[in-house]
C-alpha cells in the first residue's frame, strides 16, 4: 500500500468557541489544502457542545454545564470536564469522504480501539441497539452501532459533517483512568501508520491572518447566544 501523508496539530487548551471555530475553519480550508488533518486539543473551562440539529431548549435541561457550544457537526450533547478531543478532516475527494456515515463511524471506531489495545486495554463496538427512551440526544448516555466500549461503558463517540469542502469528524474519548493522554495520541498516530501506511507530519503553526480569521469566526458565530439558540 503506496503511503499517505496525513497532518497531526496539537492545539493548547481554547475556549469552546475558539475550539468550534477552528474545526470549521479547517473544513473551509480542505480542498484546497488536500490532505488529511487530525487535531488533538482541550479546553481552558469546563464546557458542553451539542449538535447542530439539536434544539437548544432540550439541550439545556439536560446539563447544568455551562457554558454550552452548538458544534458544526451533528450528533448529541456531549460534556467536556475530563474527555479527550479530538478532530479529523478529509478533503472532498479522499477516501474517506466517499464513505458512507455508517462506514466512516465504523472505520474511526477501529482504529481507536486499535490504539486502546496497543496500549493494553481491550475495547468492543457495539452492536446496534434499540433506542434507550429519554436517552436521544445525549451521546454518553448509553451506546449504539460501533461505539467504542469499554468494561460495559460507552467511552468514544463522533460526529460529523459534510459539504464540498470534505468531511469535518469532531470526537470525544472519555478515558481509562490509567491511561496518559500522550501516550494514547501517540498510539493513535502509530496505529493509523499500522492500519492504512499513513506517515505522519506536524502540522505548521497558523499564520496570524489564520489565527485572525478563526478567531472572527468565534466571536461572530459560536460565541454568540444567536447561534448556540438558533434552534
Amino acid at each position: 500500500m503506496a503511503a499517505a501523508q496525513w497532518y497531526f496539530w496539537k492545539t493548547d487548551p481554547l475556549p469552546g468557541a475558539l475550539n468550534m471555530a477552528w474545526d470549521e475553519l479547517r473544513l473551509r480550508l480542505a480542498r484546497d489544502e488536500g490532505f488529511p488533518l487530525l487535531r488533538f486539543y482541550g479546553w481552558s473551562e469546563p464546557a458542553a457542545t451539542f449538535g447542530r440539529f439539536q434544539k437548544f431548549v432540550e439541550v439545556r435541561d439536560w446539563t447544568r454545564i455551562r457554558p454550552l457550544f452548538r458544534r458544526p457537526t451533528g450528533g448529541g450533547l456531549v460534556p467536556h470536564l475530563d474527555d479527550w478531543t479530538y478532530s479529523l478532516v478529509f478533503p472532498f475527494g479522499d477516501a474517506w469522504h466517499g464513505l458512507r456515515a455508517r462506514e466512516s463511524y465504523l472505520r474511526l471506531h477501529q482504529w481507536i480501539q486499535r490504539a486502546f489495545g496497543k496500549l493494553g486495554f481491550a475495547t468492543e463496538l457495539a452492536p446496534a441497539q434499540e433506542v434507550v427512551p429519554g436517552k436521544t440526544g445525549r451521546c454518553f448516555a448509553g451506546a449504539e452501532a460501533n461505539d467504542l466500549v469499554f468494561l460495559g461503558k460507552k467511552i468514544a463517540g463522533a460526529a460529523q459533517k459534510r459539504d464540498r469542502s470534505g468531511m469535518l469528524i469532531q470526537g470525544s474519548v472519555q478515558p481509562p483512568k490509567a491511561i496518559a493522554r500522550a501516550d494514547w495520541e501517540n498510539a493513535l498516530l502509530e496505529a493509523a501508520t499500522e492500519m492504512w501506511n499513513v506517515q505522519w507530519r506536524p502540522l505548521p503553526e497558523p499564520s496570524a491572518d489564520l489565527v485572525r480569521q478563526a478567531e472572527e469566526l468565534a466571536a461572530e458565530k459560536y460565541a454568540r447566544r444567536e447561534y448556540t439558540q438558533l434552534r
